[in-house]
């Protein structure tokens, strides 16, 4: 099978979508090495630093006017180059798919979320708009519709109209880096270099009002419990809110920022960590739920979303906006270890349900019902 990706997310993303694009490439075509896969994208020397596999052919555009507006073949003219290669399928990664593709080369496109209908008040107007008008268009023009949780399937029949019968559930996993174990000389090296404590919660994504940090900030303040809290993520004007909230209950000494942390060093400062606590208001799926799962945390997070799908019954669940709530669970977890090693144990377990083998079968389980019913 000769499939074409699109991959731009993969080489300029450094998290989110990124990971997600470079992840499918990855576990596709180590498990499925006898298919073809081409890497559409508008340059390949992308901030990500990423290096796709060597079997893998790169895409990019060629001759006027695509040469000079690449983001313009991306969207419009790329389909083209799809049919010279005599694609039998091209996947959108990324919830977007070429215009003028329906009817050329049989698509399937991954869905991740439509968090900015559901919470607008976390998006500008502008990107709100944009947002719609390609994800309907991509739900419209795509053969088949992969949703990465039973929650974004739902909201893309309610919030975008798309048609049931096209939606297939995938779930995403993790890069294999966290399953690997760390050694104590590689967790003093991370703690060292960041001057992490011995012994911290931890939270991972960006740093933006949605993922809800300021209500960690609140327990924090109410828990007996006085563990540091390491905050990783890509900064935004929300962390002014988190400084004021800091300075607000004294947690100067107790709350630590990091920004722009390589990817590699992440697994071992997950296995450095005692508890992640997860409190989003909303995800798709909630990669970072099975970051630390993987990596042996016990793991905190939210009532209701898609977060039991990822968490099961391996992650205790509160409601994010009650601070109490959390506070005294954070010190349940913190203060009985015999609970704190069952909920390890069971992240694990939960874990395997998300291997490359699994998600690996699923794709192409897709891929097979979409060109059939192409034919």
């Amino acid at each position: 099978m000769r499939i074409g990706f699109d991959a731009k997310r993969a080489f300029f993303n450094i998290r989110g979508l990124g990971n997600y694009s470079r992840d499918t490439i990855r576990v596709l075509e180590s498990n499925v090495p006898e298919n073809e896969y081409y890497l559409f994208t508008p340059g390949n020397k992308g901030r990500a630093g990423w290096l796709p596999p060597e079997s893998c052919k790169i895409v990019t555009p060629s001759g006027f006017p695509y040469s000079l507006f690449p983001a313009l073949w991306r969207s419009y003219g790329c389909h083209k180059e799809m049919e010279s290669l005599h694609l039998d399928l091209y996947h959108g990664l990324s919830n977007e798919i070429p215009y003028g593709i329906k009817g050329k080369v049989p698509s399937v496109i991954t869905m991740h979320d439509v968090i900015f209908l559901k919470y607008p008040e976390f998006y500008p107007w502008i990107d709100r708009y944009t947002f719609r008008k390609k994800y309907t268009h991509s739900c419209l023009a795509a053969d088949r519709i992969i949703a990465i949780s039973e929650q974004t399937k739902i909201d893309l029949i309610e919030w975008i109209g798309a048609d049931e019968s096209k939606i297939d559930v995938v779930y995403q996993g993790c890069n294999p880096m966290f399953h690997q174990e760390v050694n104590e000389e590689k967790k003093q090296q991370v703690r060292e270099r960041y001057m992490l404590p011995s012994e911290f919660m931890l939270i991972v994504c960006a740093i933006e009002r949605r993922k809800n940090h300021e209500i960690i900030l609140e327990a924090m303040h109410r828990c007996k419990s006085d563990l540091p809290l390491v905050i990783i993520g890509r900064s935004s004007e929300y962390k002014q809110t988190l400084l004021s909230l800091i300075e607000k209950y004294g947690l100067q000494n107790r709350v630590i920022l990091l920004h722009d942390v390589p990817t590699a060093d992440l697994p071992a400062i997950y296995r450095a960590a005692s508890l992640f606590v997860y409190p989003s208001h909303f995800e798709g799926f909630g990669i970072p739920i099975l970051e630390a799962m993987t990596s042996g945390l016990p793991v905190i997070t939210s009532k209701g979303s898609c977060f039991a799908e990822t968490g099961g019954d391996a992650a205790r669940y509160v409601n994010q906006e009650d601070a109490d709530e959390l506070a005294a669970v954070m010190d349940e977890v913190l203060m009985d270890s015999a609970l704190s090693a069952q909920m390890v144990e069971k992240g694990y377990k939960q874990s395997f349900k998300f291997s490359d083998e699994i998600i690996a079968k699923s794709f192409m389980e897709v891929y097979a019902k979409t060109i059939k019913e192409r034919k």
